[in-house]
């Protein structure tokens, strides 16, 4: 439901994929932030956005507790096979808090983590399953919303909205 004019946190954007097509769906107007915790997948983001003409992506450094986004400067963060990389998810989820605009949503799109059903990689990779990740998230400010259905086996893509209280400490 992105529409011109919002703003959206494609956290853990690692090559941009989602950022450059985002920024088609919040332009005019809109601003795409592309963060990620490794330096050269944010200067990858820089120079093909640069190279593509697309002017409405900001591509920056995180850390591995915050987002390093200005307060009540999104509409959407969307974190895409990345939340399970959270080591600090509390810390991770309070800064996103802090950046969402009141009203704000989270859409995880992440790894089913299920012993006995999911594969091997998954198993051995993730770090928690589709429950871990829903309590995380609801205890550090936000209402579960849905769960829509992906159509990829071994997915799930849930969304939360920001609650009006501080998130967990």
């Amino acid at each position: 439901a992105l529409k011109p004019g919002m703003n959206i946190a494609d956290v853990g954007a690692g090559t941009g994929f989602f950022s450059r097509m985002f920024a088609l769906k919040v332009s005019p107007g809109g601003t795409v932030f592309a963060v990620d915790i490794a330096k050269n997948f944010v200067e990858h983001i820089e120079a093909l956005s640069k190279k593509e003409g697309i002017g409405n992506i900001r591509a920056s450094v995180c850390t591995d507790r915050s987002v390093e986004l200005p307060e009540n400067s999104i509409d959407v963060a969307f974190i895409c096979d990345v939340y399970h990389h959270f080591e600090y998810p509390f810390d991770s989820m309070a800064s996103i808090h802090k950046a969402l605009r009141p009203g704000g949503r989270v859409v995880i799109v992440d790894f089913e983590r299920v012993v006995g059903v999911s594969p091997k990689f998954a198993i051995e990779h993730v770090r928690c399953g589709k429950g871990t990740v829903t309590d995380e998230v609801k205890d550090s400010g936000f209402d579960f919303v849905e769960e829509k259905a992906l159509g990829m086996e071994g997915q799930y893509f849930i969304v939360f909205s920001k609650r009006d209280v501080a998130p967990r400490e």
